[in-house]
């Protein structure tokens, strides 16, 4: 402020003060103001207060009247050079001090000159140019941000627009999914993109529509949410580094997926006809799998009972030529021993095999009735080990079953037969 103008200034609320002898007396001799009241009733402090302002500035800027209005004005040129010195240090002391900001933890400063980027600044205390020559922006980048494609706030408040979508088979599908991410340059995310949140949007939005227009409806429905949150992912980065984002893509969260509303219900339908085709093909596979080894196992099985029947009749077909062959070498070095012994073997299969004898005899053609199992049984049962058959030692003394001698002529009979038939077998042989 000019001293002229602070001296009219403290002059002019000056001239009302009494003891400059410019105030109207009353009847009683007293001292009045121009308004007719006396000096007690005003305020007093505020005036003094205001006159000695008054003198310490007119001294602060050289005045040596002490801000008197007697007219004896005599500035001091040295000291006010050292008041409007004093004032200038102070001001850019402060205007200085202004430059320095703190950064916190997990925040960096992207710092300016004259609106252009000129550094970033760590976390900590920190200096720069003050205003109107540097200015600095605060970002967050430890801050997981966090956009919404398909709904906002909640997966039931649902933007049309932003989840329907087309599939390669030709259906729509309505998808919801969050995005989740990351600063990783913080000048590119303030300087190289305008409303950087709608610009991920739409990046999110892009990527899961060109995904999503490349897989079948089923796919992204079941078996493939993973596979395709995964590639939106993948896309999404490329695209934001190309667009010099300065975005880390952390993760991407499928919140919905499912048809439209209008027709959940057919789709419903569909779906559980599908799952009853699968649960009958399962089933039916199942009986295939409980049928088919059996059926390959009886199978192997028949087939090695077959091969092992037709190495058993080569076998028994080779050894019975081989015994012939055998035989026929002895029959034709002894015709009537070997078609006797053959005669006898053959009797003693016979007889073994059978429990009940037919004997023809010639007095009177009267059937015999031999029990020889019986008598088979009774012999087995009284003979000891290391002793003679009671059986064999009958027969060879001729005895009868019962322990009697038998008659002359009935051993002599049966001998008689055994011989005839004997020779008439040989008979037969021989014809």
């Amino acid at each position: 402020m000019p001293i002229p103008l602070i001296k009219k200034i403290g002059l002019k609320f000056s001239l009302n003060d009494p003891r400059w002898g410019r105030g109207s007396q009353d009847n009683n001799g007293q001292n009045q103001n121009q308004d007719g009241k006396r000096p007690n009733d005003g305020p007093p402090d505020l005036d003094q207060l205001w006159r000695e302002f008054n003198q310490r500035l007119n001294r602060l800027f050289g005045n040596r009247g002490g801000g008197r209005g007697d007219g004896n004005y005599s500035p001091d040129m040295k000291g006010a050079g050292i008041g409007v010195g004093l004032i200038a240090v102070i001001v850019a002391f402060l205007w200085l001090v202004s430059g320095f900001f703190i950064v916190q933890e997990g925040q960096t400063a992207v710092v300016t000159t004259f609106g252009k980027y000129s550094h970033t600044t760590p976390a900590g205390f920190n200096w720069r140019w003050p205003y109107p020559i540097q200015s600095h922006e605060v970002v967050n980048v430890s801050q997981v941000r966090t956009v919404e494609v398909g709904y906002r706030s909640n997966v039931r408040n649902k933007q049309p627009r932003e989840s329907l979508m087309l599939t390669d088979d030709e259906n729509i599908i309505d998808i919801q999914f969050a995005v989740q991410y990351k600063l990783k340059n913080a000048a590119e995310w303030i300087f190289n993109n305008r409303e950087q949140d709608e610009m991920v949007r739409q990046v999110a939005e892009t990527s899961i529509r060109e995904i999503v227009g490349r897989s079948k409806m089923d796919f992204v429905l079941y078996e493939g949410r993973e596979k395709v949150a995964f590639d939106v992912s993948q896309l999404m980065q490329q695209i934001t580094d190309r667009y010099k984002a300065g975005v880390q893509i952390t993760n991407v969260t499928m919140q919905g997926v499912q048809p439209p509303e209008q027709v959940q219900a057919a789709f419903d339908d569909a779906v559980k006809a599908g799952q009853d085709r699968e649960r009958q093909k399962n089933e039916g596979q199942a009986y295939a799998n409980d049928v088919i080894p059996r059926a390959r196992g009886a199978a192997s099985r028949l087939l090695q009972e077959a091969e092992a029947y037709r190495a058993r009749v080569l076998a028994n077909a080779e050894g019975d030529a081989s015994r012939f062959k055998q035989v026929l070498v002895e029959y034709q070095k002894a015709p009537a021993v070997t078609r006797d012994r053959m005669y006898i073997e053959t009797m003693q299969q016979i007889f073994s095999n059978t429990t009940k004898v037919m004997v023809d005899s010639k007095n009177g053609s009267n059937l015999l009735y031999l029990p020889l199992d019986k008598l088979i049984s009774q012999a087995a049962s009284e003979t000891a080990p290391g002793k003679p058959g009671i059986g064999a030692a009958q027969q060879s003394s001729g005895s009868s079953p019962a322990g009697e001698p038998m008659p002359a002529n009935e051993a002599q009979r049966q001998r008689d037969s055994r011989t005839r038939d004997s020779r008439d077998l040989r008979d037969r042989e021989t014809r």
